[in-house]
């Protein structure tokens, strides 16, 4: 998987589209990455002794990392990433910009 944790990404399908955020956890065996501020549910919790009063909570739910693509933000754009040799290190590079990935 491309995406890594702590990148920045656009998200480009599905109801949160254009939206810009960083990537919080990947999890690569479901090819599912967890983006802050997007895909986010209402959950409702029952009354229980940790919390009696019960409640609804916003969870951020993972999203497929087929919807997102890595964000440059000097170029301001979105692009897909290829991997390079530079010296002895395998190094992301931005397609579109040819900028190294940090």
């Amino acid at each position: 998987m491309k995406i890594k944790k702590g990148d920045t990404v656009k998200v480009i399908t599905g109801s949160n589209r254009g939206t810009i955020g960083e990537v919080k956890a990947v999890f690569p065996k479901e090819s599912k990455v967890l983006v802050e501020g997007v895909n986010v549910a209402k959950k409702h919790l029952k009354p229980t002794q940790a919390n009696p009063d019960g409640g609804i909570v916003e969870k951020t739910l993972p999203v497929h990392v087929s919807n997102v693509m890595l964000y440059d933000a000097k170029a301001k754009k979105a692009s897909r990433i290829r991997y390079e040799i530079k010296g002895d290190k395998k190094v992301r590079v931005f397609t579109k910009t040819g900028a190294v990935v940090k």
